[in-house]
């Protein structure tokens, strides 16, 4: 007898929770009612975690892939650099229980909005440290919705993990357990 296709977890409610991950911030998390969602990913990219044993989960939005091109600014807000914010990533995840080899970790963002001719490329170099910093600390990235050159919202689910990239008026499931 043919098993069933498994479901695919739907939103959380309207009104549920919610946890903002600003431009250049990092929230991570316990709570399993949360969802966890940031906005206008442009060039900029967002990266969630999640451990499904645990159930903790973790949001990042880098503006910028390193953080030498402005110490004092890496100083006051580390989340806003890629090689700072990835690292920090991960020990918020330790912190709350999670086990790096288990993480599920999954990225958005890294467009190319803006019209300079392609000198400054931020999205591409956005993505390039990403791509060097997984492979540092040993993550797998499970999905990806990165390039292009249109903005992103990135969501992700505490209960099961599920992550939702909304686009240009469209809602889709990138990740689901």
């Amino acid at each position: 007898m043919p098993q069933p296709a498994p479901s695919i977890p739907s939103p959380r409610p309207i009104g549920a929770p919610k946890l903002v991950v600003g431009v250049a911030d990092l929230q991570s998390t316990g709570d399993r009612t949360i969802r966890v969602i940031t906005h206008a990913l442009g060039s900029c990219i967002g990266v969630t975690a999640w451990d499904p044993r645990t159930r903790a989960t973790g949001m990042l939005h880098y503006m910028l892939p390193e953080s030498k091109i402005s110490p004092d600014k890496a100083e006051r807000q580390p989340a806003m650099f890629g090689d700072l914010g990835v690292p920090l990533l991960l020990e918020r995840m330790k912190a709350l229980g999670a086990d790096t080899r288990r993480l599920v970790v999954c990225a958005a963002g890294g467009a190319e909005v803006v019209a300079d001719g392609g000198t400054f490329r931020i999205g591409a170099r956005n993505r390039t440290i990403l791509r060097k910093l997984a492979w540092k600390h040993g993550l797998l990235l499970a999905a990806d919705d990165t390039g292009g050159n249109f903005s992103r919202t990135l969501s992700i689910d505490a209960e099961c993990g599920t992550v939702r990239i909304r686009t240009q008026g469209e809602e889709r499931t990138l990740w689901a357990a």
